[in-house]
């Protein structure tokens, strides 16, 4: 190692490569091993760092301004957790600053003492973004010390050590222990989250890391949720008769879960219930139907991407976090494909030509848009009701 601390530091990044970037620590203190990946939305830094799908990973922020409107109760994607099931580390351009917001309840920098969250400001994040662009993700530590103590060549050699996020199955540990119902809807100015009295289908969600608001999307539309592990088996879904199965987001290598999770998954598909697949769901509904996912580069993370629903001909602006994708060419000729990336021509979207199952790879309830994508919560319970088809 031949790179030395400057004066003043007390936060650093060391990537697998030998590089440091150094800077100011922010959050909590201590270190947190991880794929470092950019995200260029401007807003929901709150929802994003506590999306599960970030889990075993550093997110540094393209936006220099993060943390102005502070942090509440009602931005929390997670159902339970912390850093451990969410984003390990947080990079930004400036130090955060105080909170700026009528619905503001804490401070950023406290938010992220308190979730275990480790943050580095002062840095070149624009080198970091092309070095990721370019490079692809790196492994890395991310490290803050007050009094600047940071052992570089062992930071280093902890992030050359770890394997990475390939042959990860990370939906268990992000998984719900065991089963509940949901009835918080969408948010509503100046209400907030409302309860809503289900009257319409029953719908399971099968949780490998989902966000709480694909359950307020889900029942918004006046479905009656519940939401069941990632490892609960077809029959035991099946014995509850839902009228429609969602397959939620999540972390990890969608390959790894589809160990357990892709045989469970044949055997919904094949029952004929509706079934809705979103991001890791999307890419283990695609497993379960013949096709093949891969790892991507840099990944897709962001509130600013277009996707093209090929079946309506709609461009729609959409929030993407996935580091793995479906391979499109490997699609079988019983799935078409209904969504593509207008950035790279990835897959965005699958359906089967004849049965009720659909799955896209965007977030439908993030809505960057700001509701370009909500009308897929609304084709699910269509197809619930035996209305159209999925594509």
């Amino acid at each position: 190692m031949t790179q030395t601390l400057l004066p003043g530091v007390t936060g650093v990044l060391a990537l697998a490569d030998g590089t440091v970037f150094q800077g100011i620590g922010c959050g909590a203190t201590g270190t947190a091993l991880g794929e470092v990946v950019f995200n260029t939305a401007m807003t929901g830094y709150q929802e994003i760092l506590t999306d599960p799908s970030y889990m075993s990973q550093i997110l540094a922020f393209t936006f220099p301004h993060v943390g102005n409107v502070g942090v509440n109760v009602e931005d929390v994607e997670q159902i339970g957790g912390g850093s451990d099931t969410s984003a390990r580390g947080a990079i930004f351009r400036d130090v955060p600053t105080d909170p700026a917001n009528y619905r503001s309840e804490s401070d950023f920098d406290g938010w992220m003492k308190r979730r275990g969250v480790v943050g580095l400001a002062g840095i070149d994040t624009r080198a970091l973004t092309a070095r990721i662009r370019d490079g692809g993700a790196p492994h890395a530590v991310i490290a803050h010390d007050p009094d600047g103590n940071f052992d570089l060549d062992a930071l280093v050699a902890e992030a050359k050590a770890w394997t990475g996020l390939v042959g990860l199955d990370l939906a268990k540990p992000a998984s719900t222990l065991q089963s509940f119902d949901w009835d918080e809807g969408l948010w509503d100015w100046p209400e907030g989250h409302p309860r809503v009295n289900a009257t319409g289908k029953t719908v399971v969600v099968v949780d490998y890391g989902v966000k709480r608001n694909i359950l307020r999307a889900l029942a918004s539309t006046g479905a009656k949720i519940t939401v069941v592990p990632a490892t609960t088996t077809a029959e035991e879904i099946l014995a509850r008769n839902p009228d429609g199965v969602v397959l939620s987001n999540g972390p990890g290598d969608p390959a790894a879960t589809g160990e357990y999770a892709v045989p469970e998954i044949k055997k919904l598909v094949e029952s004929g219930k509706p079934l809705f697949g979103i991001c890791l769901g999307h890419q283990m509904l695609a497993l379960a139907l013949g096709a093949k996912t891969v790892k991507m580069d840099q990944g897709h993370h962001g509130a600013n991407h277009p996707v093209k629903d090929l079946t309506t001909g709609k461009v729609e602006i959409v929030s993407m976090n996935h580091g793995f994708t479906v391979d499109s060419a490997s699609l079988p000729d019983a799935v078409v494909e209904t969504h593509v990336s207008l950035f790279d021509g990835t897959n965005c979207g699958i359906a089967l030509k004849d049965k009720p199952v659909f799955s896209v790879q965007h977030h439908p309830e993030a809505s960057p848009g700001p509701t370009d994508s909500l009308y897929l919560f609304q084709r699910f319970s269509d197809l619930m009701d035996g209305r159209g088809g999925a594509q």
